[in-house]
């Protein structure tokens, strides 16, 4: 047990730290498509807290080339998410979905650490 534990520990300090946000299947899968349409296969999806809003804080999911210094990251099969160290205490817990229905299409986020947001649900605080 101890030889595991060694290890896993010295492939964490090669790797970026990770955060705790969570995507779903369904979410990963239009992520993917739509990487596959834009013909980028070098893209990560980002996801941050920005000042703004009605409520103090908005989301902002957007396709990065780039890896920041601090960012954390997690592969969702082959789906890579992107947390800048600043948003990462915002997110933490946080669900991402993808919602394709008569009345509403887009991406969700389930964020347990909002502890409100405004009448149209696109800023928290």
């Amino acid at each position: 047990m101890s030889i595991s534990s060694e290890a896993s520990v010295t492939e964490t300090e090669n790797e970026l730290p990770t955060h705790e946000v969570l995507l779903s299947d369904v979410a990963a899968d239009k992520v993917r498509s739509l990487l596959e349409q834009e013909g980028r296969t070098d893209l990560r999806l980002r996801v941050a807290v920005q000042p703004g809003g009605c409520s103090g804080l908005i989301y902002q999911l957007y396709f990065d080339e780039r890896v920041l210094d601090g960012d954390a990251v997690r592969d969702f099969d082959g789906v890579e998410v992107i947390v800048d160290k600043m948003s990462v205490p915002y997110l933490s817990g946080a669900s991402i979905d993808f919602e394709d229905t008569i009345s509403k299409q887009g991406f969700t986020i389930d964020n347990p650490n909002a502890g409100g947001s405004c009448a149209c649900g696109d800023s928290f605080h």
